[in-house]
């Protein structure tokens, strides 16, 4: 009889638990799997056409890169991966490094008027995604 009581006890733990995650293993599990993760300054080096932006036009990217909203994934066919890399008609991206975690990874950041296109590379994986940035096109050609 007792073992029936802490059965239920248990199970209805696990229950309450699994339904109402507190929020700090909720965040760790949000920040694990998202995509355009959040910007720290000390860590980054943004590049453009091979010259290495600093101060303030730094500061601007990164904060508009962090409040930018995330509108879509794009599927990377196997082996169009250069078209995302290098593509033909588009001017040169501002290059951003720094690292998640343990891994290193690269951004190659191209801005329009409306929009920013994010290819995030990382050992052999390649992302491209679209952003939503208030104002793009103010730090996009400021360098």
């Amino acid at each position: 009889m007792t073992w029936a009581v802490v059965s239920i006890v248990l199970l209805s733990i696990v229950k309450i638990l699994m339904t109402c995650l507190p929020t700090g293993p909720v965040e760790w599990l949000i920040r694990k799997f998202e995509i355009h993760a959040k910007l720290c300054e000390s860590n980054v080096t943004i590049t453009l056409d091979g010259k290495i932006l600093e101060g303030e036009n730094k500061l601007k990217i990164i904060h508009s890169l962090n409040e930018a909203t995330f509108l879509k994934k794009y599927y990377i066919y196997p082996g169009t991966e250069e078209f995302y890399l290098h593509p033909e008609n588009r001017e040169s991206p501002f290059v951003i490094e720094t690292k998640e975690g343990k891994k290193d990874v690269t951004l190659y950041v191209y801005c329009s008027n409306q929009h920013i296109e994010v290819v995030k590379q990382y050992k052999n994986k390649i992302l491209a995604y679209r952003l939503l940035s208030k104002n793009p096109q103010k730090w996009a050609f400021s360098a």
